[in-house]
């Protein structure tokens, strides 16, 4: 059952894209495959149709193509290097930055709940604790009046 909203988004299917997408580029980060061949893979055998493809290419896509300039964004908020953060928490973190960064259209706060509840899924115990602050941070920082809005309200 779809539950698309009147824009046209179904959000259950982008969270299983942000799923997929956090899979696609957890098996980027550990193999260097081409990203390319990682998309198609996961088109041929992952069960996709249950996801929104087009956002999930657009978020694999866009954290490879922005991935340098997201973990020097990240960087400001982190209490390590990026190298040294946890695979799957690192994955989350650059999705969730790349969304903060180049998809206004999603509210931060969706953008966050999806990291937390991504990371709580996939990621260690405490994994979400860690991603959780490093967004709100962030999203402070890069979305500034929205999230002074959301605060007053």
């Amino acid at each position: 059952m779809k539950h698309t909203r009147p824009d046209g988004i179904d959000p259950h299917a982008r969270s299983r894209a942000r799923r997929r997408a956090l899979q696609a580029l957890y098996a980027w980060q550990l193999s260097n495959t081409a990203i390319t061949k990682v998309i198609e893979q996961f088109r041929n055998e992952q069960d996709m149709e249950v996801a929104d493809l087009e956002y999930f290419e657009d978020l694999v896509r866009g954290v490879e193509k922005n991935l340098a300039a997201l973990d020097e964004a990240l960087a400001a908020f982190l209490d390590r290097g990026i190298d040294q953060v946890d695979p799957i928490e690192r994955a989350v973190l650059r999705i969730a930055a790349y969304e903060l960064r180049h998809r206004p259209d999603v509210p931060y706060r969706v953008v966050i709940n999806e990291a937390i509840e991504t990371t709580k899924r996939f990621g260690s115990e405490h994994g979400h604790t860690y991603v959780n602050g490093v967004l709100d941070h962030a999203a402070a920082a890069w979305r500034a009046a929205e999230a002074q809005a959301a605060r007053r309200s």
